[in-house]
């Protein structure tokens, strides 16, 4: 059973119709001042407009965590019915001041100041802030639509992955429009090149780029709407009111948002305030919604890549190298290709394409192909060669325990695959001078790219198709199938839909690389006086247009000297606590394996092995885990937390020999989380989390209902990768093939109790998708080593 806790408001009415074809749109000048608050009233009624704030005045929402900083223009675009969109600007040109916005005066006030800088670059700009500084050029051409048919569409340049983000969006669409739910609609945008680096779904940055623009896009058009109709009706604007998708005049008079678009988008200045509403006059953010896509999801109405029906694209799976990036050596396909409904055999990079009528004949005629391979550049490493390699990478520390005392302490973590529900897939027709792809991209402006340049095409001939995924965790944002079937649509000529299956993706994707971890603390008189972390990993792939990004965010690596895993790892990782002198490195060891961010990336191995090292700290100081940690966590917002997760979950109470509970802490992307647990170990060999507590605090929260599932998700994650899932490397290859061997938690191994207790909101939203991993990860471990008086230093626990 799981138990819930969050705000008892209903969720919404009946589920919204089918979409329709959006209009096509195209920008034009602003014609908009910047969005000023508003004082409109509770009920939504639009209130005259509001004077414009002077130039860095410092005028901004009421909820905004950066005073004077970032504002939204609004622009209208022209199109038969009313289309707005919105760009972000900042007061202060200068990057050194933009980039201070990220964090209020208040918050930088309440963090004492580290002793060395590295470990606290986040608290003054994270990773987050840099893909939204990145993306401020283009986040113009963020596009609402009003269609003659009464419904909203807003066009998302992110991937829906699971993660609720449309719901989350329809209803930052609606709760502006004071639209009806079941009205709103939120495609995927194509690939767009126009966007630059505004269209990558990552780094837990979603609802935390898009709150503000979304709201000033809608805002915009509900302004435009009630000004046509006070022109309409010959009424003062301010005498209007907008509810349930329709504007509504004092005599009773209603005029549906359809019916006006076309009037609305004639409307260069309307005639009441464009200002999103105040916190307090939302009316669906922060209210428990069901998925606006659930319905269609469970019925199997929701098309990902495998349910396209593409005419003329025929089923294609790939024979593939029996090591890692392995190559053909040599290739018989006699047998295959007399073997019934097999349509072609095409030799690309990775391996050898079979095309067929169905995949089950693809399959069969995949494995009766003869081949031989050539070994792969790491065919000769296993797992231990792998873990030697890594501790040997570390630079020495630079405080050597001569008259204090210390703690060391050194961690293992193992490869994890991302192992998302539905296998890679995607569809590709690939013609003379153009190629047209759909599959599900978390990087398409970068897929379109490289496709382009594997077919030797210009990039606007490369048509990408976004498609809804099926889970991901860091995996799509690589797009290995969709370029496979580009290079076996070209060579075949004609369209195929390419799939991995299970075990291509576990013995042949994307992994989180393996790390071992080496910390040391020196104390006295009980408090820590130096905290060294060293890191080292198998190099992670980050070729996904992250340093594009970071470049364009005002990031000179070459300058800095920085490797682009480097500038991830300063720009997302710290140690949230007072421990004395804290440093951290990060050292890479290149290896030719298939590499990827896994969800929450270095932090969650990184912030696991500090949890760790908290809890040993506090036992050799004499004190308890919960109490050490409060003492030294920055600010009031990270202790409060804390607190509500020690308090509701009653932290300290007895437990049965063999059982204990468990703490970890963790804060990123703007946001902080806490985890308790209970595990049961009194059979060693097979422990169980059998209760969860979790205290997070996102600032607003849009949507709890989805927020919940994520914080559930990574409570999963993190009982998986530290009790028992992780992938071996023999000579080479990788050992697991499916969920049968790569063992990620079932049902059995779930939690029978989760509490989550979300606080109340200290600002805008801030990123939830990864922040729960390391905290329940650590949480995990923390509770083994109490139960069983050893605690882990290798992960998996059991592998």
């Amino acid at each position: 059973m799981l138990v819930r806790v969050r705000d008892p408001a209903p969720g919404p009415g009946p589920l919204r119709p089918a979409r329709p074809e959006p209009s096509p749109a195209r920008r034009t000048p602003p014609i908009s001042t910047p969005v000023a608050p508003t004082d409109a009233p509770t009920d939504g009624t639009p209130q005259t407009p509001a004077a414009p704030a002077a130039p860095g005045s410092g005028s901004t929402a009421p909820d905004s965590p950066h005073p004077g900083r970032r504002r939204f223009l609004t622009y209208l675009l022209a199109a038969p019915t009313l289309t707005v969109a919105t760009r972000a600007g900042l007061d202060a040109a200068a990057p050194a001041t933009a980039r201070a916005a990220v964090r209020t005066a208040a918050e930088q006030a309440s963090a004492p100041p580290q002793l060395l800088g590295l470990p606290g670059i986040p608290d003054v700009i994270d990773l987050g802030d840099a893909l939204i500084l990145a993306g401020l050029p283009t986040s113009h051409l963020l596009v609402l639509e009003i269609t003659a048919d009464g419904r909203a569409a807003l066009h998302l340049p992110r991937l829906e992955v699971g993660q609720g983000l449309t719901t989350a969006i329809a209803m930052l669409v609606a709760d502006e429009l004071d639209a009806r739910l079941t009205d709103v609609d939120v495609p995927l945008s194509d690939g767009r090149p126009d966007l630059l680096f505004n269209q990558l779904t990552g780094a837990s940055n979603s609802v935390r780029s898009l709150y503000d623009p979304v709201r000033a896009a809608a805002a915009a058009a509900r302004a435009r709407l009630v000004t046509a109709a006070a022109r309409r009706w010959s009424l003062p604007a301010g005498s209007l009111r907008t509810a349930d998708s329709a504007v509504l005049a004092p005599d009773g008079r209603r005029a549906g948002y359809g019916e006006l678009a076309a009037e609305a988008a004639q409307v260069a200045v309307p005639a009441v305030s464009a200002a999103p509403k105040s916190p307090d006059q939302q009316r669906l953010v922060g209210r428990p919604t069901g998925r606006i896509d659930a319905r269609d999801i469970v019925t199997g109405k929701a098309k990902y890549a495998g349910d396209l029906a593409v005419p003329g694209a025929v089923p294609c799976v790939v024979a593939r190298p029996t090591t890692l990036n392995g190559t053909l050596k040599s290739l018989d396909a006699t047998a295959a290709r007399t073997m019934p409904g097999v349509l072609g055999v095409v030799r690309i990079p990775t391996g050898v394409a079979v095309l067929a009528e169905t995949f089950d004949q693809a399959l069969k005629a995949r494995d009766a192909l003869v081949t031989t391979w050539n070994p792969g550049p790491v065919a000769a490493l296993s797992t231990a060669d792998i873990k030697a390699k890594l501790r040997a990478a570390h630079a020495p520390f630079l405080i050597p325990p001569l008259l204090t005392q210390y703690v060391d302490a050194e961690f293992d973590f193992a490869f994890v695959n991302h192992a998302p529900m539905e296998v890679l897939t995607a569809v590709a027709d690939v013609r003379p001078g153009r190629a047209e792809l759909w599959f599900a991209a978390q990087t398409p402006i970068v897929a379109q790219q490289t496709i382009a340049a594997e077919l030797g095409l210009p990039q606007d001939a490369v048509t990408v198709h976004v498609v809804r995924g099926g889970g991901s965790f860091g995996r799509r944002l690589f797009f290995d199938a969709a370029l496979e079937a580009a290079q076996v649509s070209r060579a075949a000529g004609r369209p195929v839909k390419l799939m991995w299956t299970r075990n291509d993706d576990m013995r042949h994707g994307r992994m989180r690389p393996a790390g071992h971890h080496r910390i040391r603390a020196t104390h006295a008189l009980g408090q820590v006086l130096t905290y060294e972390h060293r890191a080292a990993t198998v190099a992670t792939d980050f070729r996904h247009g992250l340093g594009e990004a970071l470049t364009a965010a005002g990031f000179n690596l070459s300058v800095a000297g920085l490797s682009l895993a480097q500038a991830f790892f300063l720009l997302s990782e710290k140690n949230p606590y007072d421990v004395g002198i804290p440093t951290q490195l990060l050292a890479e060891v290149p290896l030719e394996v298939p590499t990827g961010s896994w969800r929450s990336v270095y932090s969650g191995t990184v912030r696991v092995a500090d949890e760790i090292m908290m809890d040993e700290l506090a036992r050799r100081l004499g004190q308890d885990p919960v109490a050490f940690r409060r003492a030294r966590l920055r600010g009031a917002a990270a202790r409060a937390v804390l607190d509500k997760a020690a308090e509701a979950g009653r932290w300290g109470r007895p437990m049965p020999a063999g059982q204990a509970q468990g703490i970890g802490y963790h804060d990123e992307h703007g946001s902080r989380v806490a985890y308790l647990v209970e595990l049961d170990a009194t059979d060693p060999k097979q422990p169980r989390v059998t209760r969860a507590v979790v205290a997070a605090d996102v600032g607003r929260v849009v949507n709890p209902r989805g927020l919940e599932a994520q914080l559930t998700g990574a409570l999963i994650d993190g009982i998986s990768v530290v009790l028992q899932a992780g992938i071996h490397i023999d000579h080479g290859a990788v050992r697991e093939g499916s969920y049968a061997d790569f063992r990620y938690a079932r049902q059995r191994q779930s939690p029978p109790s989760v509490e989550i207790h979300l606080l109340p909101p200290t600002g805008s939203p801030g990123g939830a998708g990864e922040l729960g991993v390391p905290a329940a990860s650590a949480a995990v471990a923390n509770a083994y080593a109490r139960a069983t008086g050893t605690s882990p230093r290798s992960f998996p626990i059991d592998f």
